[in-house]
């Protein structure tokens, strides 16, 4: 069979490479005839990425992965202080010649095939030129939620109207892709000029590939879909989702040990009786909010499993482990807790959501744990950190109903963002005492994700017509 080849460049944090993968995954296991390349850009906010990339490429062996020479300098720590999006974006789009050197000679110089698309990570639009100037065409994969997308197609529509961007004066905001008005304080990535510049920027680009790849399952979003389908000026949208690796993360050593000591803790556990709180690697807190968590877990009754890490220290955007938890949590936590909680620093995320012990989610609601809490039936009671999060929980708890909040706001007046130890009690009680709706809409929600990616489902055929198009497209 005739090879065609695909180039991936994934953003910079693992949430986005895993996603990447598990794209390349699908694509390979519905047409063995691609070659896949994934170019993977050195992460200098998270010491860790270049481990998690080897690990990815022993374990994915069908797919090569190169690794962009670490010449470029990481942003300095007041630039991500002012706009973590646009400092990210700015590195990234640094690298548009050492991205084009690569494809040039380690792709196309080693292998006739030809290329049937770069695809291209939502923070990375800049290389959208550069498959451009290849004369190849490009695909941009969407790792977060098809709001999220129409969003950023709507505020690039703002900016070329001239219209004023978002004040907290102003009214609740009117946007297509939301079924409900959006508060300004719901959306504190795009509070300042140089964030709500980057974003618009990404939108502008995004019209300029050959289609939109994003990790969603349509029956979830619907509005939202419904809201990018009646554009006209934008390439074709393709709702995949949800591509989730079943089988987590894989580790060795104390990860692993530490990984079958938690699922055997849960095995222990009455089913859907233990609150579980885990908030990416990014998804770290304070000393003083770390035991105001714990104060408020006690004081629920109720069982838990808490991932507790410290908040990323700065120019980094990874929080840290730690295992000396009676030193910060409050005293006698650890005993007085001991018969219902456990604590943890790296957890199996997707083994524990998939556990029948497990009965609610408090996350941070980044979309690839959203996805996972979807696909599992569990329903979320949302914590929003950064990025788009606020406006993923906003989306979760007004427009779908499938989730409790916890906190949905930002304050600039109150940049730490307390939570005090009553509003987790009075979230995870509603949850566990008063959840029944919302399990059985997570319930629903989780039988539509199964059917989407089955054959004949709505994920299954967009998929298809993907692969399609790549066949079909001439470099």
């Amino acid at each position: 069979m005739k090879k065609t080849q695909l180039v991936f460049v994934p953003a910079l944090g693992y949430g986005h490479l895993v996603s990447a993968v598990q794209l390349a995954k699908m694509v390979l296991e519905r047409n063995d005839s691609f070659l896949i390349t994934m170019l993977a850009i050195h992460n200098p906010f998270s010491s860790s990425i270049s481990k998690n990339t080897e690990s990815l490429a022993s374990i994915h062996t069908e797919i090569r992965f190169i690794e962009i020479p670490e010449t470029i300098p990481a942003p300095p720590p007041e630039a991500l202080a002012v706009g973590p999006a646009s400092a990210y974006t700015s590195y990234i789009n640094d690298h548009k010649t050492l991205v084009k050197d690569t494809i040039v000679n380690l792709v196309m110089a080693q292998n006739p095939a030809p290329i049937a698309s770069v695809v291209v990570d939502m923070f990375c639009t800049a290389f959208i030129d550069v498959a451009k100037e290849l004369g190849v065409p490009s695909h941009v994969f969407y790792t977060s939620d098809a709001a999220f997308l129409a969003m950023m197609l709507y505020l690039s529509d703002r900016e070329d109207k001239g219209e004023p961007k978002f004040s907290p004066t102003d009214p609740d905001y009117i946007i297509p892709c939301y079924s409900n008005p959006v508060p300004y304080r719901v959306m504190p990535l795009l509070h300042t000029d140089v964030e709500y510049e980057a974003f618009a920027n990404h939108g502008r680009k995004f019209k300029d590939s050959n289609g939109i790849i994003v990790n969603t399952f349509s029956e979830a979003e619907s509005h939202a879909v419904s809201a990018l389908l009646a554009r006209d000026d934008i390439p074709p949208i393709f709702n995949v989702g949800p591509l989730i690796d079943h089988k987590g993360k894989s580790q060795s050593g104390s990860d692993a040990v530490k990984g079958d000591e938690i699922l055997k803790w849960l095995d222990d556990q009455p089913e859907k009786s233990v609150v579980f709180l885990c908030f990416g690697s990014g998804g770290g807190f304070d000393e003083a909010q770390l035991k105001e968590i714990a104060i408020g877990l006690e004081s629920s009754g109720h069982r838990f499993l808490w991932s507790i890490r410290l908040k990323p220290s700065k120019g980094k955007l990874q929080a840290s482990f730690f295992d000396n938890y009676g030193e910060i949590l409050p005293q006698g936590f650890l005993e007085r807790t001991k018969n219902i909680g456990m604590l943890c620093g790296w957890a199996p995320q997707v083994e524990i959501l998939a556990h029948k012990a497990v009965g609610a989610f408090v996350s941070h609601c980044g979309w690839n744990s959203t996805l996972e809490a979807l696909w599992y039936a569990v329903p979320i009671i949302t914590w929003p950190l950064y990025g788009e999060q606020h406006m993923n929980a906003f989306q979760l708890v007004k427009d779908l109903g499938l989730a409790v909040e916890l906190t949905l706001d930002f304050r600039r007046d109150c940049p730490t963002d307390f939570v005090k130890a009553e509003v987790i009690t009075k979230a995870v009680k509603t949850m566990m005492e008063q959840g029944g709706e919302l399990r059985n809409k997570a319930k629903e929600t989780s039988e539509m994700a199964k059917k989407a990616v089955m054959e004949g489902g709505s994920s299954y055929v967009a998929f298809g017509n993907l692969i399609d198009q790549w066949l079909g497209s001439k470099p």
